[in-house]
């Protein structure tokens, strides 16, 4: 059991932390910036803050293709950073991003950066362009620390350079990065606390701080509520457990909402299995993120309303740790979900869809247009996509659509699995409605045909992120961890939802 010290922790350090991004129409003084990106094309004019032309940087061994770099020296004190872009038509917001990142992490010495936007036309506007840089530099600094930290400085500003005839656009791109850089920051900072600071109670005191900032309203059901509720998946996982569970509801509610899209969470605080015990290996250490669903859930929610998002969008935050104990849900036992159905539990290492499975029919039972949810739900899709690629099953080919298009606008790609419904077969019982558990095989497909069960005709799509929650090294806009994978792709799909069906 964690102490009480480490309870008092706070489990979102870097929550609050305030980064000045602004604009300027010339290259920022260096105490303002000591290291300066500078973008250049393949083709087209060099910009003239670098103060070389084409041929002098190909002589240097620069020829502008994507992802190069060229460090030059300023008699100001500053360096700037020639960082190539290829063919200005090609460039788009997931170049820059990484891009961004790449320098923000090549400099980690500096704590003021400054990004010149690029000279002639590119493939994004101005406003584009600023937000996919604000969005690569902030998650690249990102840093998750309980304690003393390390001596890396803290990133405390970052310029954006455009003419005067772009500021206008740029500071409004400058906004929007800030709030989807801050939104996911949320996320990863709250899937890489450890479970002995943030338990089921701790996070939904966290959503109801920052949900009321960020204009949600916000309700949370202890366990006396979710008896009463009936929710039998999420008071079965937490059966072993010495933390109560919460469920938590959060609203967004703008005027003249253009439709009403739901919104799961898998909230599984750690999750050792239960009585089908994980091994004892790496994977266990990582299983504090088995929230991560929960998490992105929260975080997207707080940037709607900065983002000026027209749907309304009501979350779910399903909330509770996975262990064993004397009194820890058993192989065999079966649940009574919301809404009357009972399963049969053959692994209590299948929990995720247990105690999501209540927040569906509740979702369904509110007359929500659309459901997605999103979830560390199974190895068998890490095995599939690795950690770069989220699973994707819906009962909606148009709201699968509409989510592969919010994921690939952000570069957080998704990519469908075949929700095949012979496989349902597998989940038969004989002694209650359904099993928890498949077949050995199609493990990703068989828990979404699980979920599939609890939505009824309700246009639904699940996100498997089981591999992309989760990062072993850095790699442009993601760090290692946590990457906060989903934040802003939930971010986009609210803003651009259309309701399933409605022309």
């Amino acid at each position: 059991m964690s102490t009480p010290a480490a309870r008092s922790a706070d489990p979102v350090p870097s929550a609050s932390l305030e980064i000045e991004v602004t604009t300027s129409a010339s290259l920022p003084t260096p105490d303002r910036a000591r290291a300066v990106a500078v973008p250049v094309a393949s083709d087209g004019e060099v910009p003239a803050d670098l103060g070389f032309d084409r041929a002098a940087l190909e002589a240097a061994g620069f020829r502008a293709d994507r992802g190069t770099t060229l460090v030059v020296p300023s008699a100001e004190g500053r360096a700037l950073v020639a960082v190539g872009i290829g063919a200005a038509a090609s460039v788009d917001a997931a170049t820059v991003r990484d891009l961004a990142a790449d320098f923000a992490r090549a400099v980690p010495h500096q704590k003021r950066l400054a990004v010149e936007l690029p000279a002639g036309e590119t493939g994004l506007t101005a406003a584009e362009f600023a937000t996919a840089v604000v969005e690569g530099v902030l998650l690249a600094r990102w840093r998750f620390v309980i304690g003393k930290g390390s001596d890396e400085p803290t990133l405390e500003s970052l310029v954006i350079v455009a003419p005067d005839a772009a500021a206008d656009d740029v500071r409004a791109g400058i906004e929007r990065g800030r709030v989807l850089a801050y939104a996911a920051m949320l996320g990863r900072d709250l899937a890489n606390c450890p479970a002995a600071i943030l338990s089921a109670a701790r996070m939904a005191q966290v959503a109801e701080e920052v949900g009321r900032r960020s204009g949600l309203e916000v309700e949370v059901y202890g366990k006396d509520e979710l008896i009463e509720m009936g929710c039998g998946g999420l008071l079965g996982v937490n059966m072993g457990s010495v933390d109560e569970p919460r469920m938590v509801v959060l609203r967004y509610v703008p005027e003249s909402p253009t439709g009403h899209l739901a919104l799961v969470g898998k909230g599984i605080m750690y999750d050792s299995g239960g009585i089908s015990l994980k091994p004892s290996d790496d994977s266990h250490a990582q299983m504090k993120n088995d929230m991560t669903g929960a998490a992105t859930v929260l975080a997207a929610m707080t940037a709607l309303r900065d983002v000026g998002c027209r749907t309304e969008v009501t979350g779910y935050l399903m909330c509770t740790d996975n262990m064993p104990s004397g009194s820890a849900m058993k192989l065999g036992d079966i649940l009574t979900m919301r809404g009357g159905t009972t399963v049969e539990v053959l692994n209590t290492d299948a929990e995720g869809r247990l105690v999501m499975a209540d927040a569906l029919v509740l979702a369904v039972e509110r007359g929500v247009d659309a459901i997605v949810d999103i979830a560390t739900l199974t190895g068998a899709c890490l095995r599939t996509f690795g950690v770069d690629v989220a699973g994707l099953m819906a009962n909606d080919d148009g709201l699968a659509d509409q989510v592969r298009r919010a994921g690939a606008v952000v570069d957080e790609p998704v990519w469908p699995l075949p929700l095949h419904r012979p496989y349902r077969a597998q989940l038969d019982s004989p002694v209650a409605d359904m099993t928890n558990m498949g077949g050995p095989n199609a493990g990703s497909i068989t828990a979404a045909l699980f979920l599939a069960e609890f939505v009824g005709d309700t246009p639904w799509a699940h996100v498997d992120i089981a591999g992309t929650a989760q990062l072993p090294a850095a790699r442009g806009w993601r760090n290692k961890g946590a990457t906060g994978f989903g934040t802003r792709l939930l971010v986009e799909l609210a803003c651009t939802f259309t309701v399933p069906g409605r022309d």
